[in-house]
This record gives structure tokens, C-alpha cells and sequence, in this order.
């Protein structure tokens, strides 16, 4: 019995790959959930779901967690700034406890020098893959594109209000899909064979611009909206000016910056294979989120 383990259980993507899992038939009791804090876990309990306590900082936590697992997926720490370190710990301790089989959430990029506008978010993926590849582990790498349902987030709550979309994206393009979806793929992945030490472009097999996000509300709302490219100097000088938080400015300023200069626009029917089915597109998720 293939024993499958989840990290960052309680977070968004490991509880839609385990809700994956379980929609796909694995039962329960082949399921484990490494978590921080138990006390988010009782809806993974009241599933059947095995919860093992650990932290991507604690060694000898993962390492006692791993023991018995077969198949691993490791999601990408949220904290940007302590990933290095933590990656480490993750893939070692696997290594060490026996894991046949790592399935691990990297990222879609074209830029993997430091010039990158989301060299932050980059490094510690890049050599987490490289760790994996020279761990001697079975690895699976998902390079995920951005979720879909940031869109929302990026273009703000005020955008219907005042008509404008405002982001330094210029015409780039970005093959974004649902988060859901991305997650349904790795279950795939988790419960299929022939995946050993192969790669995957998670994306769209559509690339979209921030035209087509404004074309895209303004039908489905009757209400016109436009799209506005400013430099990344005004955007920032804006939004500091607006209040907004300087962690989100740049977090926002970078990913713009990533889709105007191509980072995110590769397209791949990676998804759609592992899913057996067309992704979502973005006209079908903005309908059901600005109708």
C-alpha cells in the first residue's frame, strides 16, 4: 500500500490535493497530513486523515514524519525568506527516512538569474530542484504557474468601482490556472505511474494579458473597464501613496514585472493530460467570480 504524505497540509493547495485524493478514491487511511499547528487540522481528522505534527524548521520532525511514507508531496514553503534552509531540511530528511518518491510545487519561469523581478520567490526553488536532482530521491517537479485566482487580488477590490485595471504587466502574458486544478494534477501525479525524475509546466494552455483580463470583466459585467501599464516606479509611488503595504507592493510590482517581461507566458498541455480534461479558462473563472 503506497502510503502518500501531504506537507503543509492545512495550507491552500496541500487541503485541495488531499480533498483530490479522496475524490479520486484513495481512502483515507493511506493518506498522511504534515502539520504545523493540529489545532487546523480537525477538518483533515474528521476525513480520516493521518495528521503527523512537524515544521519545515524541525529536522527531527520531519524526519520522524516521514518514516513509512512512499510518496511525498512537498509544498513549497510560504515563508520567502526562511525557504532556503527549510528546503534543505525537507529534502535530506527524506532522504534519510526512506521516501521512495518526492512530487515537489516549484514554480514556471524563463529567467533563473538574479535579474529575475521574482528573484525572491525563484532562488530557493532552484536549488531545491537541484537539491532533489542530486539527492538521488525519485522526484517529480511541478513548476506551477500563478494561480488564477490571484487575478482578483492583483487588479484589487476597486477595480469595478473605478473602471480601471492598474499594473506595470504591460502587454505581457501569463498561462495562469486555478489553483484547484494545479492541485488535482499533483494528486494525479501522486496516484499514477511514470512520473519518476520528469518535470511538468503546470500552466494554461492559453496565455492571458491584462487586455484580455479587462476585456474579459467588462463583458461579463456590462460595465467598461480599461487597463492602465504604468512604469513599476509609479505603480510603487501610487500605492505607497494609497497606504498599501510595502510587502504587497512588491510582491504585486514583481509578479507585473515577471509577466511583462515573459516570465510567465509559456503555455503547456501538461494540465490538461494529467487533468484528462481542458483547464478552466480565465473568461469561464472571472465570469464566476465578477457576475
Amino acid at each position: 500500500m503506497n502510503k502518500i504524505l501531504i506537507t503543509g497540509a492545512t495550507g491552500n493547495f496541500g487541503s485541495l490535493t488531499v480533498n483530490a485524493l479522496l475524490q479520486k478514491g484513495v481512502s483515507a487511511d493511506r493518506i498522511s497530513a504534515l502539520v504545523r499547528d493540529e489545532n487546523k487540522a480537525s477538518d483533515l481528522k474528521n476525513k480520516g486523515v493521518a495528521i503527523v505534527k512537524g515544521n519545515y524548521d524541525d529536522y527531527a520532525s520531519l524526519t520522524a514524519g516521514f518514516q513509512g511514507v512512499e510518496t511525498l508531496l512537498f509544498v513549497s514553503g510560504s515563508d520567502v525568506t526562511a525557504r532556503l534552509p527549510q528546503h534543505e531540511n525537507v529534502v535530506k530528511a527524506a532522504k534519510e527516512a526512506g521516501v521512495k518518491h518526492v512530487v515537489y510545487t516549484s514554480f514556471e519561469r524563463k529567467n533563473e538569474t538574479e535579474t529575475s523581478p521574482i528573484w525572491a520567490v525563484a532562488e530557493a526553488h532552484l536549488k531545491t530542484e537541484q537539491w532533489l536532482k542530486e539527492s538521488g530521491l525519485a522526484y517529480t517537479i511541478l513548476r506551477n504557474n500563478l494561480y488564477m485566482d490571484m487575478i482578483p487580488f492583483f487588479i484589487g477590490e476597486k477595480a469595478l468601482e473605478t473602471g480601471v485595471i492598474y499594473l506595470p504587466a504591460g502587454t505581457g502574458k501569463a498561462s495562469v490556472a486555478l489553483r484547484s486544478e494545479m492541485a488535482e494534477a499533483a494528486a494525479a501525479v501522486l496516484t499514477s505511474t511514470g512520473h519518476e525524475n520528469r518535470t511538468y509546466n503546470i500552466s494554461n494552455v492559453e496565455a492571458y494579458s491584462y487586455d484580455d483580463v479587462a476585456k474579459y470583466i467588462t463583458e461579463v459585467t456590462g460595465k467598461e473597464i480599461a487597463y492602465v501599464s504604468p512604469t513599476v516606479e509609479e505603480y510603487v509611488q501610487t500605492l505607497t501613496g494609497a497606504g498599501v503595504p510595502a510587502e504587497f507592493i512588491g510582491i504585486f510590482a514583481g509578479f507585473a514585472a515577471a509577466q511583462a517581461q515573459g516570465e510567465l507566458a509559456a503555455v503547456s498541455n501538461d494540465l490538461q493530460t494529467l487533468l484528462g480534461r481542458q483547464p478552466t479558462s480565465l473568461k469561464a473563472f472571472l465570469g464566476s467570480v465578477y457576475a
